[in-house]
């Protein structure tokens, strides 16, 4: 008896060796996936394993100075810059989030997107402008002669001038995140209040700020991060913290090995701020705005009150120092600007285009991994690949400088070259500031990727077998916001940025930025205004766009 088999069975045999091969393409595409996810995590952590690293290596002859001498002073000025900014910078990102969320005043629209705009001014610039006009031959102390007030103002180029200036300079980070939790709360802690019998300062303190606290800590960490980054403000008020010690410890004393192991402590004292940061980030959660165009009224005191607070912050932080720019840059340009100014434009578009380019398409394939495999590991090696955003420029210059100038040093060995040929080069640069700024283009992608539906996935499919059409058709208009929004923000963080480029960029090949440390460092504060206004006005772009997405989401 012949026994034909049935259809089934028949297309379960063909149809095993397909699913076998489907699975281990599969499993080849998640195995190379991760790999490549782990090749880019290493690559971001190299340099601050090299830093942490230097630990092994014996401590130079200037330690004992430096132990004596510059570490004691070095933690008292970072503990006093950490508690004004904490102190001032609550304070006022609080008070001013707090009244232009909930109170209806003249001037309120203008102010809540106002306010944001100190984020567009480097802290570097922001100081040198504050000095420059308090100096004894400044407008404001000229001023006060021709009216015939002789008495000088006290210098303020010490730990109180410069925790007073980084405090109005990261301010917008507390006020940022605070506004947006009290527009969560609309009005509802407000009205519970009341139902109590509570005043309104009395809501304020007991319902509104203790649910909001967890935002605000939030913002006053990572003011309290860039505070630990900062290194061209607290130069111009010649204060010594970690940035300008490791500084002085390369190119001053020439020693790397304790410019690595002074990085390698500040690594320590940042970390502890992340684990807070990350800490409150978990407690605080996910933000759903309920805003509306109710606002609470008040007296016209209180009103003219809130007006005056606004203003006065507004004016300090931003229209003084960006008026005193425009003013110094209209009076000096014809002298400052000749045929060196092409060379700085040119090296600095130069360098933030190529590290916006790169940073861009590696976030662009950090994000797809871990949408595609989102399990621990994968979450664990995306955390490391965006660890350099909280490292200091500084330390990451001294991370990747070190193994750099080691492989030249083979390279000479080896009789392959005669000199050091990467060691100062476009690489070393392009390196660092990759490190630093990879969170900076990644944090836009991620999110507009996660826009992305499954329903979008599956449709992409069955329009076409091939990757590139189904990225071509599907994805890249779904993901094209966040990546437009990554270039912009990431040009202009490198456009901004400093001590890595200062650090690691080769005799005579000057950006803006070094162009503005050079003139701050000889007391030419109006001739160092003309560099600092063409960075100003490109930091306005991401501002600009975070506005407009703060906009859409209120």
């Amino acid at each position: 008896m012949v026994t034909i088999p049935k259809a089934s069975e028949h297309a379960d045999d063909i149809r095993a060796p397909d699913l076998i091969v489907v699975k281990d393409r599969t499993l080849l595409k998640r195995v190379l996936s991760k790999s490549v996810l782990g090749l880019i995590s290493l690559f971001m952590l190299i340099p601050i394993l090299i830093v942490l690293l230097s630990w092994t290596q014996p401590m130079a002859d200037i330690w004992p100075h430096m132990g004596e001498y510059v570490l004691p002073q070095v933690l008292k000025n970072t503990a006093i810059l950490l508690a004004m900014v904490t102190v001032i910078s609550g304070s006022v990102g609080t008070s001013l989030a707090w009244v232009t969320s909930m109170y209806r005043f003249p001037g309120q629209r203008f102010f809540s997107w106002a306010l944001m705009l100190p984020l567009a001014i480097p802290a570097y610039v922001f100081a040198f402008v504050t000095v420059g006009m308090v100096d004894f031959s400044g407008p404001l102390q000229t001023s006060l002669r021709e009216l015939g007030v002789t008495t000088a103002i006290p210098s303020v180029r010490n730990v109180w001038g410069a925790g007073f200036i980084l405090s109005l300079a990261f301010y917008p980070y507390v006020y940022l995140l605070a506004r947006q939790a009290f527009l969560s709360q609309g009005h509802r802690a407000i009205e519970a209040g009341q139902m109590l019998g509570l005043s309104r300062s009395r809501v304020f303190f007991r319902l509104a700020l203790p649910q909001a606290l967890p935002w605000i800590i939030g913002g006053l960490l990572l003011a309290s991060m860039e505070t630990l980054a900062d290194f061209g403000a607290v130069s111009v008020f010649n204060v010594d913290t970690f940035t300008t010690a490791i500084y002085k410890a390369w190119f001053g004393f020439f020693s790397l090995t304790t410019a690595a192991q002074l990085a390698a402590l500040l690594i320590g004292v940042v970390f502890i701020v992340v684990i807070f940061e990350q800490y409150w980030q978990a407690r605080r959660g996910s933000i759903t705005a309920q805003s509306s165009n109710k606002r609470l009224t008040s007296n016209a005191a209180a009103k003219w009150g809130m007006t005056l607070l606004c203003s006065l912050v507004f004016l300090l932080a931003f229209l003084v120092p960006f008026l005193q720019l425009l003013y110094w840059t209209a009076m000096n340009y014809r002298q400052d600007f000749d045929a060196r100014y092409i060379d700085f434009v040119t090296n600095s578009l130069l360098i933030a285009s190529m590290t916006t380019v790169l940073i861009a398409f590696l976030a662009i394939i950090i994000a797809w991994i871990k949408r595609q495999y989102a399990d621990k590991s994968t979450k664990l090696m995306t955390t490391l690949a965006n660890l350099g955003y909280v490292v200091p420029g500084t330390v990451l210059a001294v991370g990747v400088f070190i193994p750099i100038a080691w492989l030249d040093n083979q390279l000479i060995a080896f009789g392959i070259t005669t000199k050091q040929v990467l060691s100062g080069s476009v690489i070393v640069m392009l390196l660092a500031l990759s490190t630093r700024f990879m969170t900076v283009s990644f944090q836009p992608i991620d999110r507009q990727l996660q826009r992305l539906t499954v329903n979008q996935e599956a449709a992409a499919e069955l329009l076409s077998s091939s990757p590139f059409q189904r990225w071509r058709q599907v994805v890249l208009p779904v993901l094209s916001p966040g990546v437009l929004t990554a270039l912009l923000m990431g040009f202009v963080e490198v456009m901004k940025e400093m001590p890595i480029t200062l650090m690691t960029r080769r005799q005579g090949w000057d950006t803006l930025a070094v162009r503005v440390f050079e003139m701050t460092s000889e007391g030419m504060w109006a001739r160092a205004a003309l560099p600092s206004l063409l960075i100003v006005l490109v930091g306005l772009i991401p501002v600009w766009i975070l506005l407009r997405q703060s906009e859409k989401h209120s």
